[in-house]
This record gives C-alpha cells, structure tokens and sequence, in this order.
C-alpha cells in the first residue's frame, strides 16, 4: 500500500463524517424557489427553459407558430404542439440529410461548414474544406506516447478533456482568441478529437484490460465517419452502410440550439475570454454528466436487462416490464424509461425519425431484426404506458438517445466510446457557439443568485 493510500486509510472515516455536515448545510428549502420566483435549473414551472440568450446556430420548434414565429395558443391560452422540427442556420435538418443521401455522400464535414459559416458550401468550398479538416487531422509528434499513453483514464472522457488541454502546451499561440486564431483552433479540434478519443480507449484497453495495442495512423482522404471505423477495428475494415449510419449519426448531434448544458457551457466559458482548449475541455466536462451525454448508454443497458427479464417478447410482457421500469422495481430503479420524453420536444424528435430508419437497415445487415422489432414495440408501447400512469404536460416523444446507443453497438462501438463520439460531432456546435460567443463582445456572463442564509454574529473561537 502505498504512502497516499495509507493516509487515505487515515483521514477517511474524518471525511465522511464531515460531508455529512457539508451536506446539512449545503440543501435549501424547495418552498424558497417558490417564494423567490427562482427559475431553479433556468427552467420554469413546466420544464420549459428560461431565455438567456439569442442564437442564429440552430433552432428547435415543438410548438406551433404563426407567420411571425410567435407560438400560437388555443382557446385556453395553451400551446399547440407540433412535431419536432430542428434547424440548422435555419434549413430544416431532415433536408439537410435528404440532400447528403440523395447526392451519396458523407455529410458531416458540410454541416461543420454550415455550422461555423452560416451558408452551405458550394462543390469547391466543400472540396476545399475537406482537404483543410484531412490535413488537420494528426497529432503532434509523440503526443500518443507522452500524453495519451501516459496514465491512462478509465474514462474515456477524461482523456478526451485531457488531451484537449494538453493541446494548449503544443500551441504557439494558445490565449490568442481573435476570431481567425479561434476558427484555426476549432477545425484542428474537430479534426483531432476522433484520434483523441479511439487512441485513448485503445490505451484504456492495453492498461487496463491488458488487450494487445493496435494504433492506426489516420488518412486524411477519409470522411470523419469512416475515419474514426478505421481507427477503431484492428483490421480497418467496414462496410459502407456501417459509415453512412455513423455519418448521419454524426451530423443528428452536430448542434441542438444554444440551451442545452454543453453548449450553454460554452458561451459561459467563452464570455469570460479564456483560451479555446480550456472552453472545450469545459462543454466535455459538462457532456460527460450522465444528465447530459450518457443517456443513450442507459438505454442501451435497459434494453439489455429487459431482454434478460422479459418472460416473452409479447405486449402484454413488455407492458410489465415497462410499468416495472416506471414504479422502480426494474433495471436501475429510477422510475425512468430511457430514450423516452424530451425536454424540448412533445410530440416527436425528428433526429430519431431520421435515425430510425437508417437503425433498420444496419439491423438487417448485422441480423439483428429481433432486436430492431424490440426497440419498435418499447417505442409503440411506452408512451401508453406513461400516459396511463403519470401526468405529463406535453406528449412524450422517443428521443434520439433511444435510437443511437443501438447504433453504436451495432457498429461494434464499445460503450466507453459512446459519449466521446457525441463529442466528437458536438465539437461542431461548441466551436459555432464559441465564435458567435466571441463575435457578439458581450458581457461576461454572470447570473444572480439570491442569497438566503440568516445573518449571525461572530463567535469567537473560545466560546465556540
């Protein structure tokens, strides 16, 4: 045992007893935010969130909205939902993947380009494009052997935030944060995170799982899709589904609007006017949260313990199952179904209408039809079951995590990579946020917290 752990030993036991005391003293009453009228969570009464910003990245619509884009109401004054409509600098995402397909192209490095530059780019400027992000693609000399290799994470996302720092000694102009520097510090990013993270899993997988060390050096002419296949499977092999299905994988994450945690994250970090490396390393540190980046693992865990548990694939037994998920008594028991309801959408989620079927393709080639029809009944049979147990506001839409993790592992993804990937294709709306951040010189942002504890007076040490 080593002098750290045996002090550890030691001082424990003091510890746990003094978070106990941390915590008493840390809960507030929930009746204050009711009193105070505090957004708790920047959120209202109805889960909506509060307006803290303007944004011309992307947009998403759950309601519906008059010529003017203002929510139109019934007659009781309530809004009318809509399906899920989300926009990227304005075009409709179901277009944008419509047109990548129906061209038979890869597509995410386009959305980057629309991303950061708020236009499409024409035939040259794509080609062009795709040269610049191929050549960025590298990491410094030995930087796989003195950083990635050395203490290697369990976490791939501690590597992933890591790495992203340590980029910031390997710059000879990191705190310059003019716009054309932080533009040429966001597109190695985008182009080096997909090394970032497969290297580190293939060290996590030599250290810790003691698996031989199989490290590809990455080719520019490939798309980050297939890129990152190559990366991962030993033989570098893959089949051209498996990298479109990554591709429209990648470009449903790109961006989600400006309220979500990461992103938000990034205009917080960015208003402060710190260096590029540190704002990523940020919005990863906020993806990372389980709330936030690893809901499409927990679906995919579900879905594994319901297949163990389910004494058939009937209704009636996945009904079981699924009020079992509801009433605590299943899987995690968190009285959640995973990949089910959103925050934003009601009645649908459109990057799952677009995944779905792209999921049943990849299950017909992997032969994993059961499965899909699975999937299919939980996605048919879940909102009934909610709605028949539970009061809800809005409808409750299959999110995209429902869909994604499935993806994942049919593409033999393994699930400490399914948050990094996320991060690898958010790293094109984090670095738009960024910009637009930067571009708009606005205050640091800074909200306001009521302070609410009683005022005491000083006692001094000896009469304590």
């Amino acid at each position: 045992m080593t002098e750290f752990e045996l002090l550890l030993q030691e001082v424990m036991p003091k510890i746990e007893k003094l978070s106990v005391l941390a915590e008493e003293n840390s809960v507030i009453d929930n009746s204050f935010y009711y009193n105070y009228d505090v957004k708790r969570g920047l959120r209202d009464i109805n889960g909506r969130g509060v307006l803290a910003g303007l944004t011309e990245i992307s947009d998403i619509q759950s309601w519906q909205r008059d010529e003017n884009g203002k929510t139109v109401t019934d007659e009781n004054g309530n809004r009318i939902p809509c399906n899920g409509i989300l926009r990227y600098r304005g075009i409709d995402i179901k277009d944008l993947v419509r047109g990548c397909v129906g061209e038979n192209r890869y597509g995410f490095e386009e959305i980057v380009y629309l991303l950061l530059f708020g236009e499409l780019p024409s035939e040259k400027q794509l080609k062009s494009f795709k040269k610049l992000l191929g050549g960025f693609r590298t990491l410094p000399i030995s930087f796989v052997r003195d950083v990635i290799m050395k203490a290697p994470s369990t976490d791939m996302m501690n590597g992933l935030a890591r790495s992203v720092l340590t980029m910031y000694s390997y710059d000879d102009f990191p705190d310059d944060i003019s716009i054309s520097n932080v533009l040429r510090q966001c597109l190695q990013l985008i182009s080096q995170m997909p090394l970032m993270a497969v290297y580190s899993y293939q060290v996590y997988k030599y250290y810790h799982e003691y698996n031989s060390l199989i490290i590809h050096k990455p080719r520019p002419e490939l798309s980050t899709a297939e890129s990152m296949l190559a990366l991962l499977r030993d033989d570098e092999n893959f089949s051209e589904l498996e990298a479109r299905t990554l591709d429209i994988m990648l470009i449903l994450h790109a961006e989600h609007g400006g309220g979500n945690n990461s992103s938000f994250t990034t205009h917080v970090v960015s208003s402060s006017g710190t260096d590029t490396y540190s704002v990523i390393a940020s919005s990863l540190g906020s993806l990372k949260g389980p709330r936030h980046g690893g809901a499409n693992i927990k679906v995919v865990k579900m879905f594994e313990d319901m297949k163990q548990n389910l004494k058939s694939r009937s209704d009636g037994d996945v009904r079981d199952y699924l009020n079992k998920l509801l009433n605590k008594e299943a899987f995690d028991k968190s009285g959640l179904i995973y990949g089910m309801g959103h925050a934003v959408y009601s009645l649908s989620d459109p990057r799952a209408d677009i995944m779905r079927g792209y999921v049943e393709m990849l299950a017909e080639e992997k032969h994993l039809h059961d499965d899909f029809e699975l999937y299919s009944k939980i996605e048919r049979l879940a909102p009934e079951v909610i709605a028949q147990s539970r009061a809800i506001y809005k409808g409750v839409a299959t999110n995209v995590d429902f869909y994604s993790g499935f993806v994942n592992a049919m593409l033999g993804i393994p699930m400490e990579l399914f948050t990094p990937i996320f991060a690898v294709s958010r790293m094109a709306g984090w670095s738009a946020h960024r910009i637009e951040e930067l571009s708009n010189k606005g205050k640091i942002i800074r909200p306001s917290y009521k302070g609410i504890c009683p005022v005491r007076k000083y006692v001094p040490l000896n009469k304590r």
